[in-house]
């Protein structure tokens, strides 16, 4: 029996970045002789287990044969006889394929350490064809890696594509597509994210409302970037620069679906977009099993964003009904939220980049002013729920209007 360290932990390690988790596979054993010695046994699908000290994952070696269409079409095969090479032969990227021995050498087959070298993410074998969930997986490595310069090698490019011809992208459940997803909004470039797939063809087949939007134009004046779909792109990585959290991120990604169905008459201009695209992302939701506290901030981003570019110009009145739309006096951590989507919609611009969003500003005091606003006792006396309720409205108003009086209106982005 011999036990190797395997996968990301060793990728990790070579190219100097901490690693999180450790992953092992054992060569020439059989599920019985681990549980003698304590292993704990988790996998459903294949033997895995957890050492019973430091319950990391040990996997038996073993091999995969395709026997129908999409992810769960597999049959595994584990015995004492499969070699290390065989198992790092159906991983999916030649940097996950490299072993790492008891006595620290490396071990590594399909060449691994030097893709590493050359920044490059190329698959191990044919065998990648086999498995959709790939595809996603690339897309959120490129996703991850790309500060670093990694790019998608032109070989698995041209089998993603093959792959997506052959309709094994159509094969991806919700779950799935979405597990991908949110992880890739957590990486540092989620934008490499969306053109991984969009490059490869897959990005019409699980995301079709964020793909129509290629091509379709915006007016000059506010975005000089015009296309419709490098605008989100542009959004989703300043967001990324905002902002650490997915949630954000999302609602970056899906502000603007709207703008896909405008008709094309209409165009560059886009009237109604908000609402069309809160349609769209309650479907996509829907579709994708997407949490719920995703979908509805994305809501709130993709109905009241323009509300938001143009605060320095509403009056009071529009501004505290804005923040009850947002429900900002009971979440104002969502609405804060909000807030950076929306400076993230400015700046996702060509020439916006590091443009100073006083909107966000604006609101974060209105919303601030507005909860020390209350009632007191003698304010309160002799009125019931409904008109304590009017009269707080009203005083809260009238604060609005103060502060409306003390920042000069400037220019909607």
């Amino acid at each position: 029996m011999q036990t190797y360290l395997v996968g990301g932990a060793v990728r990790d390690e070579l190219l100097g970045r901490p690693v999180r988790e450790r992953d092992w596979v054992v060569v020439g054993a059989r599920p019985e002789e681990l549980e003698a010695q304590g292993y704990k046994r988790v996998g459903r699908d294949f033997p895995v287990f957890l050492h019973p000290g430091t319950h990391e994952e040990y996997a038996l070696a073993r091999t995969e044969r395709k026997t129908g269409p999409g992810y769960r079409g597999f049959e595994t095969r584990h015995s004492p006889d499969v070699s290390l090479e065989e198992d790092l032969r159906r991983r999916d990227l030649t940097i996950n394929a490299i072993a790492r021995a008891p006595d620290g050498s490396l071990i590594d087959p399909y060449g691994g350490a030097a893709d590493l070298a050359a920044r490059r993410l190329r698959h191990v074998s044919e065998a990648f064809a086999e498995d959709p969930v790939r595809i996603l997986r690339v897309a959120r490595f490129a996703a991850r890696f790309a500060p670093l310069g990694f790019t998608i090698a032109p070989e698995t490019v041209a089998l993603m594509r093959a792959m997506v011809a052959a309709g094994e992208a159509a094969a991806l459940v919700p779950e799935r597509v979405w597990a991908e997803t949110r992880k890739a909004l957590a990486e540092p470039a989620p934008e490499a994210f969306l053109a991984a797939l969009r490059e490869c063809g897959a990005l019409a087949v699980v995301f079709p409302e964020l793909d129509r939007l290629y091509g379709v134009p915006q007016p000059p004046r506010w975005h000089p970037e015009v296309d419709t779909g490098v605008h989100v792109a542009l959004v989703l990585a300043a967001a990324a620069r905002l902002s650490p959290e997915p949630r954000v991120r999302f609602a970056a990604l899906v502000h603007d679906l709207g703008k896909g169905t405008t008709p094309p008459a209409e165009w560059p201009k886009h009237v109604g977009h908000e609402e069309r695209g809160a349609g769209l992302i309650l479907a996509l939701a829907e579709r994708l099993r997407v949490p719920n506290d995703f979908r509805e901030l994305a809501l709130l981003v993709a109905r009241y964003h323009g509300l938001c570019h143009r605060a320095l110009e509403l009056r009071p009145s529009t501004v505290l009904e804005l923040l009850e739309h947002c429900d900002a006096l009971r979440r104002p951590d969502r609405f804060g939220e909000f807030l950076l989507a929306c400076q993230a919609d400015l700046r996702g611009r060509t020439g916006f980049e590091a443009r100073d969003y006083p909107q966000g500003t604006y609101l974060a005091a209105a919303l601030a002013l507005a909860q020390r606003t209350e009632l007191d006792a003698d304010e309160r006396r002799g009125l019931d729920g409904a008109a304590i309720g009017a009269r707080l409205r009203d005083k809260r108003l009238a604060a609005l209007r103060v502060l409306a009086r003390e920042h000069a209106p400037t220019a909607s982005p």
